[in-house]
């Protein structure tokens, strides 16, 4: 097991998704003791059996980003089992069928147009996205300014810079995420650091029939986007590792804050020509 941040304490919101359930786990094996926050009890138990079977390391929180009694509760929970807060990590967010579009540019013959979307589902993208990081960052971030070397991270992604099509929510509310980010990092400055990590396209289980034809073969979309990605493949959740260290570590990035680091094999970068 690797010390670099041993008995350094972390809270991961949204740590059963597919991002940070991958954090949590580097992070045990890193030596932090990492508070595994997310809504559904049986997948929190799930990860710590996978990563922390003697509970040493890891304490679960059920709660939800957007009720802030219960992000209270798991602080206290937290605070009870391994003191105050020194690392917060802004996993949870989401988008939601009813904010997103059937077609790329406006098609009168599709089923689903910009005309079609509801206000409850762009509402619900906003609040799991930019309320689910604003409370958690009220709620835990008061122990994470009382620590030397605290730090807040959080999850944007590529779509806040440039905004993909269909999904007009997502993208506006990630784009939030990182003007956030900027805010935080200049209200807090001297006291912590703030900043957040943009994935760009990652291949998991819940958009692979997005990017996966039934036998496999990489859809329509999908090779729109490699054909976009100088590095021609899709990220994997471990490729983000790196950038959390350095984040994290003040003897790394300590004159670091503010920023929204892409993580996009080049996607970003390309012009298409």
């Amino acid at each position: 097991m690797s010390t670099q941040f041993k008995g350094v304490n972390v809270i991961i919101t949204g740590a059963t998704g597919v991002i940070g359930a991958t954090f949590a786990k580097a992070l045990v094996k890193k030596g932090a003791n990492v508070g595994i926050l997310g809504r559904q009890e049986d997948k929190i138990i799930e990860l710590q059996d996978e990563v922390d079977t003697d509970r040493e390391q890891t304490v679960g929180l059920m709660a939800d980003v957007l009720d802030k009694n219960t992000l209270i509760k798991a602080k206290q929970t937290y605070n009870n089992k391994f003191g105050r807060i020194a690392v917060l990590i802004n996993c949870a967010g989401g988008n939601n069928p009813n904010a997103t579009t059937d077609d790329e540019m406006y098609d009168v013959t599709s089923d689903k147009t910009f005309f079609d979307l509801t206000e409850e589902g762009v509402d619900q993208v906003f609040k799991l996205n930019y309320t689910g990081t604003f409370l958690p960052s009220q709620v835990f971030g008061k122990d994470v300014v009382e620590s030397a070397d605290g730090t807040i991270i959080n999850i944007s992604s590529m779509n806040a810079f440039t905004p993909l099509t269909k999904i007009p929510a997502y993208s506006g509310a990630k784009a939030s995420v990182s003007n956030f980010t900027q805010w935080l990092s200049t209200y807090f400055a001297g006291h912590i650091r703030v900043n957040a990590i943009a994935p760009g396209f990652f291949e998991t289980k819940q958009n692979k029939a997005l990017l996966r034809n039934e036998d496999g073969s990489y859809s329509e979309r999908a090779a729109k986007i490699l054909s976009q990605t100088p590095m021609n493949r899709f990220g994997e959740p471990e490729d983000i590792l790196g950038t959390l260290y350095w984040l994290m570590d003040y003897n790394m990035s300590g004159f670091v804050t503010g920023i929204v680091v892409p993580i996009d094999g080049g996607f970003s970068s390309y012009s298409g020509v």
